[in-house]
C-alpha cells in the first residue's frame, strides 16, 4: 500500500509542453494534479480526453470554449480566481488565457498526456 507523503511544488520539475505555458505535475495511482501557469494569450485548441478534469483557477482569468466549435450548442465561459470548471470525460473543450493565469488541473484517471501534450 502506498504511504502518505508531502510534496512541495518548489521541489518539482517544470515542463513547457507548448509555448506560453509552464507546468508541474504530481501523478498518483488514481489522480493527477497539475499546477499550470498560462501566460496571457496562451491557447489550446479544441480537444478531448478520457479523463474527468477539474480546472481550478487560482489567479487570472481564462475563457473555456465548450463543445465542438462547429456545433451551434457550443458555448464559452470565462472563469476567474476562485472558480472551477468541471469537464466530463470526452467533452470537447478549448482554452484561452485572457491574462497571466495560474490553474490547478486535476485529472482522473492520471495520464501521461493531456490536451496540451497532444497539440
Amino acid at each position: 500500500m502506498p504511504k502518505a507523503h508531502p510534496v512541495a511544488w518548489t521541489d518539482l520539475p517544470t515542463d513547457h509542453p507548448m509555448p506560453l505555458i509552464a507546468r508541474q505535475r504530481i501523478v498518483g495511482e488514481h489522480m493527477m494534479i497539475s499546477r499550470v501557469l498560462l501566460s496571457k494569450g496562451f491557447t489550446v485548441p479544441t480537444h478531448h480526453h478520457a479523463n474527468e478534469q477539474f480546472a481550478v483557477v487560482l489567479t487570472g482569468s481564462v475563457r473555456f470554449d465548450l463543445g465542438p466549435p462547429e456545433n451551434p450548442t457550443a458555448e464559452s465561459v470565462t472563469l476567474g480566481a476562485g472558480e472551477t470548471l468541471v469537464i466530463p470525460p470526452n467533452a470537447p473543450h478549448a482554452a484561452t488565457a485572457l491574462e497571466d493565469t495560474l490553474i490547478l488541473d486535476m485529472f482522473s484517471p492520471p495520464s501521461e498526456t493531456t490536451g496540451i501534450d497532444q497539440s
